[in-house]
């Protein structure tokens, strides 16, 4: 099969390896698209996992092969696969916590290689804890690939804007505008707060609007502070989310936040270091958080925003600007990796059009 292998650095080729064969307990599923991620982009230019690998985690697909013993799912089943899930036991899942679960670490679905996800390739392999968990998802028929494939990200953003226990008397500020800053920014209106979004870009802000997100603040032109303190009769947000990697924006964030408001760090995938003004945290009681990748207690509450809202006005499919065959992988990795104003969610697809199939296979 066909397969996007990781061999270094910025080196990524389209190569032919062997379909991966699956035991007990296991699938195999058939690739109809896959989403590029920011942590897939970060692993690919620092170099911070071995070679070779196959990477990409935001896919769906149909089910192949079953192995023995799986009673579950059946061959042609279309389904979303999560390449890991928390054993719902350990300390840190009792603490609400998971993805800090040593399970929870291990990656359970490959394309062949060390695992690591392996959604760029035409066919992955899901191993038996995954299989037997909450880790695939079957996808109604009148959803389309592209739309099931936002279930993992959709959970990430869900789980971290229920941290900020918004209220509907308050005001958001969500700093960033490509596809995980847009669903940030579209699911805290939700709660009934107002939310400002802030962007280099006007192009991301109309297609804010589509999602009824109104108050835009155009982030090359604009004091966002300012601007934030003048919605806000002066306080500042109760809340601001930092969609955007690299640490440049975190005071930013900090300063937009009212006396006792919270930060949440969402993008800061990194360890290195920051500057923040530590007073801002202790005179004036501004709580700096994070929130790293998905919860399955969520889970149910996630699938039915996703297959719903394509039913209903949330359809998740105009946050897609450009699609690539495997065979165009450098391509689509330059274009996910240098934002532009006509970039936002990018997808790799092993048949060009898969994607948005609503059924069969």
């Amino acid at each position: 099969m066909r397969a996007v292998v990781y061999r270094g650095v910025n080196d990524m080729r389209l190569e032919s390896v062997p379909v991966p064969a699956i035991g007990p307990g296991e699938l195999l599923v058939k690739v109809a698209t896959c989403g590029i991620c920011g942590t897939d982009l970060k692993k690919i230019h620092t170099g911070s996992h071995s070679a070779p690998r196959i990477f990409g985690h935001e896919m769906a697909g149909t089910i192949v092969a079953v192995g023995k013993g799986v009673s579950r799912f059946q061959l042609g089943e279309r389904v979303v696969v999560f390449h890991h899930v928390p054993c719902g036991q350990c300390y840190y899942c009792r603490k609400k916590t998971p993805a800090q679960c040593p399970l929870y670490k291990k990656v359970g679905v490959t394309a062949g290689f060390e695992p690591s996800g392996g959604g760029f390739a035409e066919y992955i392999r899901v191993v038996d804890w995954i299989t037997a968990s909450s880790g695939v998802v079957r996808i109604p028929d009148d959803v389309p690939f592209e739309q099931a494939a936002f279930i993992e990200p959709v959970n990430t953003v869900l789980k971290g804007v229920k941290m900020l226990n918004l209220a509907a008397d308050e005001t958001v500020l969500v700093i960033g505008q490509g596809p995980i800053g847009l669903m940030h920014a579209a699911l805290a209106a939700r709660s009934g707060a107002k939310v400002l979004t802030s962007d280099l870009y006007p192009e991301r802000h109309a297609i804010a609007a589509r999602f009824g997100l109104h108050h835009p603040i155009h982030g090359g032109s604009e004091d966002v502070v300012q601007r934030v303190l003048a919605e806000t009769d002066g306080r500042g947000a109760d809340a601001v989310v930092l969609a955007v990697g690299g640490n440049a924006l975190i005071r930013t964030a900090m300063d937009a936040a009212r006396p006792g408001g919270r930060v949440m760090l969402f993008a800061q995938t990194q360890h290195g270091e920051a500057t923040i003004d530590p007073g801002a945290v202790c005179m004036d009681e501004k709580t700096l958080l994070g929130s790293y990748s998905a919860s399955f207690d969520i889970l149910d509450e996630v699938t039915a925003l996703v297959f719903d809202g394509y039913r209903n006005g949330f359809d998740l499919t105009q946050l897609i600007s450009h699609r690539f065959p495997l065979e165009q992988a450098e391509m689509a990795i330059d274009v996910a990796s240098h934002p532009k104003a006509d970039s936002m969610k990018i997808m790799m697809e092993p048949v060009l059009g898969g994607g948005s199939k609503r059924g069969g296979t």
